[in-house]
Formats: structure tokens, C-alpha cells, sequence
């Protein structure tokens, strides 16, 4: 007679990376991936066959990340045995570019994925002339002209709101390119740095980056302060929109509602979403 599979507890971990030498989150067959590379960890520190991790957002090469969020199912008896020690044991076999800073057992209705209220990026584009300082080459854009802040936010500002961004998406078969853009707006932090912080409730793939991109053109006076707004419009991705490079933007926070909101924000944020159509009231 077979034996029941022993009962699972799902844990959530916090997880920063310098995704520089990384292909990105997800794994992918011969590439090194932050994905892999925590799996592998996890596997040898819980004494497990295979750890299958779940993220509340994939990142692409190069792109880093302070505030990533994943979770896994483990067996109760080995979380019991091993948990409290799994945070040490990790900053012993991990590589220098990924840590993992929490590590504890998630709420009833917790799901990395599906559960958050928003994710926030900061995009970090230094407009030197002579480039960026050397020793944050791997944290800062570098934009060859100068930038106006001003200019940019008055751009941002016409992409704010739920919209079909699939002008600044790539396309995946079955998926929706409709996004609630929360936040985006743009600081200049010294005479040579600007800071951009974009925040939605999810994003689609090269998103973040494309819509950096307009807003550079605008930022440096190639493109009218409506262009971004005009491009979103017409609902196909458009060849002028650059997707700028992967290595001035950062994953900074997930955030998630109230434990007892959990389960039901995933079952929401699982619905296929549609806009109403021009003139639609209900």
C-alpha cells in the first residue's frame, strides 16, 4: 500500500539580486538564471530531490532586484528541521549576486504571483556627457543627452490609469497586455541623475522598458510630450519606441494586501481582463 505524500507548507522568501551575469529570473535550459541558481541552493540546504520556485514577477537579463518576492511548497517535517537555519546555510552556498533575506511561512491565500497589490520599479539613467561613473556601471542607464524631468512627467502623466499597453508590450499567446499603470513619474537626484519609479499591478514583458524609452525621446526633446500618449493609442508596438537597456532598472518592492485579502486578490487578479468598450457605461 502506498503511503501518503507527506503535507506541504508554503514559504515565501525574499530575494535580492545584481541580475548582471543573470538571463534573467526564469530557468532556462544551459543559461545561468537567478531562478536556477536559488532552486539548486534551496535542494542542498533542505536536504530536498528539487525545489520549484514561483516569483511574483520574472525579470529579464540584467535587470536586478531588491524587493523580489517567491515562494515554494516543502514538506512540513523538513521546514521544521531545517528552517530556521536555511537563511545562514543559504548565505553559505549561494553566489555573491543573489541573497535571499527573509525566509518564513506564508499566510493562508498566498500566492507570490497572483496575490500582489502592485510591483515598483526604479529606473536609475545617469546624463553625464562623459558617461557613467565606472563603479556603478552596473546599476545606472546612461543617456548620452541631457534630460527634462519636467517634460517627462508631463508625458507620464497621459499613461497613468488602466490601459491596453500592448503599443509597449511584447506579445505572449493567451496573455492580456492590460495593465493598471499606478505610478510613474521621474526626480532628478543630482546635476548628473534621475530616478524614474514605475509602479502597476502587474507588468508585460519588455513594459517597463519600453515605456522608459518614450519617455526618454521626450525627455531629451526628439519627441513631442504627447508622442508616448499618442503611441499607447494606437495599440500596436510601434519600431520608434526604443526598449531601452536592462541595467538601470530594479524590481524595489511587491507589496501585498492584508493577510485575510489574500486569497481573494489572487482569484481577482486571475480574471482575463477587458476593457469597456468607447462608450460603454456598465
Amino acid at each position: 500500500m502506498n503511503e501518503a505524500p507527506e503535507p506541504t507548507m508554503r514559504i515565501r522568501f525574499d530575494v535580492a539580486y545584481d541580475g548582471t551575469d543573470f538571463s534573467g529570473w526564469a530557468v532556462q535550459p544551459n543559461r545561468r538564471t537567478v531562478q536556477g541558481e536559488l532552486e539548486s541552493a534551496l535542494a542542498r540546504v533542505l536536504r530536498l530531490p528539487e525545489v520549484s520556485l514561483t516569483c511574483a514577477g520574472r525579470t529579464d537579463a540584467g535587470v536586478h532586484a531588491r524587493g523580489q518576492v517567491a515562494q515554494a511548497d516543502v514538506p512540513v517535517g523538513t521546514w521544521e528541521r531545517e528552517g530556521e537555519r536555511v537563511l545562514r546555510r543559504l548565505a553559505g552556498v549561494l553566489p555573491p549576486d543573489v541573497r535571499v533575506a527573509a525566509a518564513r511561512p506564508a499566510p493562508p491565500g498566498f500566492d507570490a504571483r497572483f496575490s500582489p497589490l502592485f510591483r515598483r520599479y526604479l529606473y536609475r539613467v545617469g546624463d553625464a556627457p562623459h558617461g557613467v561613473d565606472p563603479l556603478l556601471r552596473r546599476d545606472v542607464l546612461w543617456h548620452k543627452n541631457r534630460l527634462d524631468v519636467d517634460r517627462m512627467n508631463a508625458a507620464a502623466a497621459r499613461l497613468r490609469g488602466e490601459h491596453d499597453f500592448a503599443a509597449f508590450c511584447k506579445r505572449r499567446e493567451g496573455a492580456t497586455t492590460i495593465r493598471e499603470l499606478l505610478r510613474l513619474e521621474w526626480t532628478r537626484v543630482d546635476e548628473h541623475l534621475v530616478h524614474g519609479t514605475i509602479q502597476a499591478d502587474a507588468f508585460c514583458h519588455n513594459m517597463v522598458r519600453a515605456l522608459v524609452g518614450s519617455l526618454l525621446a521626450v525627455g531629451d526633446g526628439r519627441r513631442d510630450i504627447g508622442w508616448p500618449a499618442e503611441v499607447l493609442g494606437a495599440g500596436v508596438r510601434d519600431p520608434a519606441v526604443h526598449v531601452v537597456g536592462p541595467q538601470g532598472l530594479s524590481l524595489e518592492e511587491v507589496r501585498y494586501p492584508a493577510d485575510e485579502e489574500l486569497a481573494a486578490r489572487a482569484v481577482a487578479t486571475r480574471r482575463v481582463r477587458e476593457l469597456p468598450c468607447p462608450g460603454h457605461t456598465g
